[in-house]
């Protein structure tokens, strides 16, 4: 059977399915990707904070050691807040990446599907055409054997043609013969007593 248009139609559907969700699964990893870098952003904004409250400690710096504090403080409540945000997009990603790559099998089977449909039909093409070959082989054969036969059939008369031929000819010759040696003595038995009267 031919690969039937609804076949590669499937085949577009499903590439189409599976680049959409390649693409949403890199898109929900780029989200992923910045929040996670907003929390090493808020954790080094932590870090400087407590070292920024360290350094007040020696120097007696009343701004600083305040300063210090308050951006530790709002650095830890913006990593609270983005925990589980990537919590979330965390499992969104392990969501979307499944739906992938369960597009991308049926993409596969799709294809799998024309590849085979497509390995048959070469295999019966294949299959006609030496058939037909066979064929033309064999009545090849047949009309050179009957050709054969004709030609043989045709000889044969022809030798029966020449044996007669030849059978006439050789009883001429020997009616010939006949009439020789009938005539023979007569014409010379003159010329003998013709010899003998000298």
């Amino acid at each position: 059977m031919a690969v039937s248009r609804a076949l590669r139609r499937l085949l577009l559907i499903r590439d189409l399915e599976e680049e959409q969700r390649r693409g949403a699964l890199a898109s929900a990893l780029g989200e992923l990707d910045r929040l996670e870098r907003a929390l090493e952003g808020t954790t080094e904004r932590e870090r400087r904070g407590r070292r920024l409250v360290g350094e007040s400690v020696h120097t007696g710096q009343l701004p600083d050691r305040l300063a210090g504090l308050e951006e530790t403080r709002s650095a830890s409540r913006h990593a609270a807040a983005l925990g589980p945000k990537i919590d979330a997009q965390e499992d969104q990603v392990s969501d979307l990446r499944e739906l992938f790559l369960v597009k991308r099998v049926e993409r596969r089977q799709a294809e799998t599907l024309i590849k085979e449909t497509e390995a048959r039909e070469a295999i019966e093409a294949g299959r006609r055409g030496q058939q037909a070959l066979d064929e033309w082989y064999s009545s090849r054969l047949r009309r050179d054997a009957g050709g054969a036969e004709l030609h043989k059939d045709g000889e044969a008369e022809g030798t029966g043609t020449r044996s007669a031929e030849a059978a006439s000819a050789e009883s001429g010759g020997a009616e010939k013969e006949l009439i020789f040696s009938a005539t023979g003595p007569t014409n010379s038995q003159p010329g003998s007593a013709a010899g003998k009267e000298t």
